[in-house]
């Protein structure tokens, strides 16, 4: 809200002056002293009041008022303030060295204070000892926790490696804080995995996630199932409250109990080791935490395998990837905390992931002259509803192009685009806007899976790839349209990335592609 930019009846501004005393109510008045609101102070984020008053919570512009009452900030000496809480993975090292790059790119001196091993502090300064300026809270537990604190107003972001479950959007919508699904909700900061390990010395390669599913739910508990010596399979897995654990749970595991012989881990890292120090265990870890031990190759009972390798997790080809999130509150954050997230999604940030052990998102081209296996894949996987004709009909389109490693996926039965995706959407359309594929063509290229007829499954392939170009162009809204093209293809299930014959696969297969002309 902007005074002198509408009009407010006298008798608002009459009642609404009289106030209730109260020492955190606050008088806010328009500078030519023509408007005035007073309510409950609730927050002051560097440029905006947010009060609650008679009226409802407003917003107001700072810039446009004069603050009195007892509880109204010192404006000059404002510090930006944000509380993190959740997962311990992301808060031990992503998020403080991005915090750290942050600073020294804009000029700041940064001071860490340590508390506990769960809670710290990061202090963002003027340099050669001037005024405070930011102050950045962290309370490391698991994705629960973080949830838990941002519901009860006890943090303004949630760190989590999985998704806000049905339960906690409830819980958010009676807490009046909206629907935490919504677009804006939340970021994707970076990208991590889950793998099956082993140790070095197992002789066991690979494993469907049928079979990994059925042992974690002790329904299969020796290594002779899998091609290995007759022994018992010992299994690890993080605690039942890491967001990790929990995801694999839910995508694998599934509706069965886990066994109870499971090993629990509290931290990734202890995970690795103890698988890879016993030739006879089995852990799901994280790929960003690999350690010592050996990642198992997942494959479907087609005979595709899929791999853990960072094209793949960029993809989501490889089926158990893992976004590393941060769910946001429905309100306004500090201008310095709302420059810290805009920097974390930016390009500048991606080597910074990386170093830090993580994926990192920035769209990468993959040259067609490299995906030899793909199109090996194309014409071995080639059923009776996809001829010659059309399998050369997607070379000669793909020819001279190169995959960009985002990929667009659907939610389960559903037209909205996932959570990876829509975070996809926006850094194409940045990319798109800073000019990166300006005078060349971008082709978003649909496929599907092999399931019913194969002409309607090329018109609904073409259509998804139009849905996927035309959010990406209306996210571009600075683009100029004449500096690029940006073509749709529909090839059906032409060139199927997984098995057909179980979900997984076919959530794998229905996706969208982005192939960029390679420069001349």
């Amino acid at each position: 809200m902007k005074f002198g930019c509408v009009a407010i009846c006298a008798a608002l501004i009459l009642s609404v002056c009289a106030g209730s005393g109260r020492a955190d109510d606050v008088t806010l008045t328009a500078r030519d002293g023509s408007v005035a609101l007073s309510g409950e102070l609730l927050g002051y984020d560097g440029e905006f009041y947010r009060i609650d008053s008679a009226y409802g919570v407003l917003t107001v512009d700072g810039s446009g008022v004069t603050c009195t009452g007892a509880a109204c900030p010192d404006v000059a000496a404002y510090v930006a303030e944000a509380r993190f809480s959740g997962a311990r993975s992301m808060g031990t090292v992503l998020l403080p060295v991005l915090l750290e790059t942050f600073a020294a790119r804009n000029g700041f001196a940064v001071r860490r204070i340590s508390k506990s091993d769960t809670r710290f502090v990061y202090e963002l300064s003027e340099k050669n000892g001037g005024a405070l300026v930011g102050r950045f809270l962290f309370h490391l537990t698991n994705s629960d926790e973080g949830f838990a604190d941002l519901f009860a107003g006890e943090a303004d972001i949630a760190l989590s490696l999985r998704e806000v479950t049905p339960r906690e959007l409830d819980i958010a919508r009676q807490a009046d804080l909206g629907d935490m699904a919504a677009a804006g909700r939340s970021r994707i900061v970076a990208l991590d995995a889950l793998v099956p390990l082993v140790s070095p010395s197992n002789p066991v390669s690979r494993i469907s996630l049928t079979q990994l599913g059925a042992i974690y739910a002790g329904e299969m508990t020796n290594w002779r199932d899998l091609g290995g010596s007759d022994t018992p399979i010992a299994l690890h897995m993080r605690d039942d409250l890491s967001g990790l654990a929990q995801a694999f749970a839910r995508r694998v595991v599934k509706n069965r109990e886990m066994s109870v012989n499971v090993i629990r881990h509290d931290s990734d890292a202890g995970l690795a080791d103890a698988v890879a120090d016993d030739p006879f265990a089995l852990g799901v870890g994280s790929f960003s935490e690999i350690g010592n031990a050996v990642p198992l190759v997942l494959h479907g009972p087609c005979g595709f395998e899929s791999p853990a390798g960072i094209t793949e997790i960029k993809t989501e080809d490889y089926p158990l990837t893992a976004p590393l999130f941060a769910y946001l509150p429905p309100r306004r954050l500090p201008h310095l905390v709302r420059a810290f997230l805009t920097y974390v999604g930016s390009p500048a940030a991606q080597p910074v992931i990386r170093r830090a052990g993580f994926v990192d998102q920035f769209p990468q081209a993959v040259p067609f002259q490299q995906q030899g296996a793909r199109f090996a894949n194309a014409i071995t996987a080639a059923g009776s509803e996809t001829g010659l004709g059309e399998l050369q009909r997607l070379v000669r389109t793909l020819d001279g192009h190169s995959r960009l490693t985002v990929t667009f996926r659907f939610e389960n039965g559903s037209s909205e685009l996932d959570a990876q995706s829509r975070s996809n959407v926006a850094l194409l359309a940045e990319a798109l806007e800073r000019g990166v594929f300006d005078d060349r063509s971008l082709v978003f290229v649909g496929f599907s899976d092999g399931q019913g007829d194969a002409t309607v499954n090329r018109r609904l392939s073409l259509k998804r790839a139009g849905v996927v170009r035309d959010a990406v162009r209306n996210a571009a809204r600075t683009v100029d349209p004449s500096r690029l093209s940006l073509k749709v293809e529909g090839f059906g299930e032409a060139m199927p990335m997984a098995c057909d014959e179980v979900g997984w696969g076919r959530q794998v297969n229905r996706r969208v592609e982005v192939w960029l002309q390679q420069g001349r």
